[in-house]
C-alpha cells in the first residue's frame, strides 16, 4: 500500500491553524495577505519549475512555505508579503547544496526580513497560552513530522530548549513558572513540527538530526538571554543550517524524498532502495 505524501497532511494541519487562528483566535491578519501570499508564492513555484525544466510544479512545497508565512508573518505591507513568498520559493531553487535546500524556505524569507525592514515581524503572543489549543496543535504537529520521518528531530530540539530554560531558571532561582509559560507558545511548537524538522534542510542521519538539534536549541538560548534579542529561534535556525553539509559528511545517512517521487527511497537497515524510474528493480545505494 503506496504511504500517503506527508505534505498533504501538513497542509491541512497548516490550513486548519491558519483557519482557526483567524476565526477564533483574533490574529491581526488581513485576508488580502494571506491571498497575496499563497497566489505569489505558487505563481513563483510554477515559473521557477518551469525555468529548472522540472515536469512536476511542486505546488505541494510552495503552498506550505505560504501557510507558515501566513501563520507567521506579520507586516502592513502587502509588497512585503509578497516579497517574502518570491524569497521563499526562489531559495529552494538558488540556495542548494547537491539535492537539498541550505535553508528551509520560511525560514530564509523571515529572517531576511527581519534583517532588512523594520516593517515585518513576528508576534509569537498571538496564539495565547490556552493549554489545550497547545497540546492540540503539538499533537497535530507530531503526527506531520512522524508521517514525515523526522519526528526525532522535533522531540530532541524541544528536550534540549525545554532542558536549557529550565536550567537557566535553576540557575537564577526563578520559579518553575517562568520556564514552563516560555514553552507554552504556540510559535515554538510551528517552529520544531514544521520548520526545523523539514526533511530537505535537516541532516540524513539520526545522530546528525539529535546534534543538529541540540546546536540550534543552544543558539535559539545565546540569542535570546546573552544578545537579548526576540526571534531566536528563527536566527539560529538561519545561523545552523550551512552547517548541515558537513554533518552529512561527517555523519552520513540514508537521504530522504517525498513518497511517490521518482527517487522515492525505502530505509531498510543500512541500505537505501532507490526506485529506478526507467526499470521496475530497485537498486541498492550503501550508504
Amino acid at each position: 500500500m503506496p504511504r500517503i505524501d506527508p505534505r498533504l497532511y501538513q497542509i491541512a494541519v497548516l490550513a486548519s491553524l491558519l483557519t482557526g487562528g483567524m476565526v477564533w483566535l483574533g490574529f491581526d491578519l488581513p485576508p488580502s495577505q494571506v491571498f497575496v501570499t499563497v497566489s505569489v508564492a505558487l505563481l513563483v513555484q510554477v515559473v521557477m519549475s518551469r525555468l529548472a525544466g522540472r515536469a512536476e510544479t511542486g505546488w505541494t512545497s510552495a503552498l506550505i512555505s505560504a501557510l507558515s508565512l501566513c501563520l507567521l508573518l506579520r507586516t502592513q505591507d502587502l509588497r512585503l508579503a509578497a516579497s517574502a513568498a518570491v524569497l521563499a520559493i526562489a531559495s529552494k531553487f538558488t540556495l542548494r547544496i547537491g539535492r537539498k535546500h541550505v535553508f528551509n524556505p520560511t525560514n530564509f524569507a523571515l529572517v531576511a526580513l527581519l534583517a532588512t525592514t523594520g516593517r515585518a515581524w513576528v508576534s509569537p503572543g498571538q496564539w495565547g497560552d490556552a493549554a489545550f489549543f497547545g497540546f492540540l496543535l503539538a499533537c497535530a504537529g507530531l503526527l506531520v513530522a512522524t508521517r514525515a520521518s523526522r519526528a526525532d528531530v522535533s522531540l530532541a530540539f524541544l528536550a534540549c530548549y525545554a532542558g536549557l530554560i529550565a536550567a537557566r531558571a535553576a540557575w537564577l532561582g526563578d520559579p518553575m513558572q517562568i520556564p514552563l509559560h516560555r514553552l507554552q507558545n504556540g510559535s515554538l511548537l510551528l517552529f520544531a513540527f514544521f520548520m526545523i524538522s523539514d526533511p530537505k534542510t535537516t541532516p540524513d542521519s539520526r545522530a546528525a538530526r539529535f546534534l543538529f538539534a541540540g546546536l540550534v536549541a543552544l543558539g535559539a538560548c545565546y540569542v535570546h538571554f546573552v544578545l537579548f534579542r526576540t526571534n531566536g529561534l528563527l536566527w539560529s535556525l538561519a545561523a545552523c543550517s550551512p552547517l548541515v553539509p558537513v554533518l552529512d559528511r561527517l555523519l552520513p545517512g540514508p537521504r530522504y524524498a517525498w513518497p511517490g517521487t521518482a527517487r522515492a527511497s525505502v530505509e531498510l537497515r543500512h541500505e537505501t532502495f532507490t526506485l529506478d524510474p526507467v526499470g521496475s528493480r530497485p537498486r541498492a545505494v550503501v550508504h
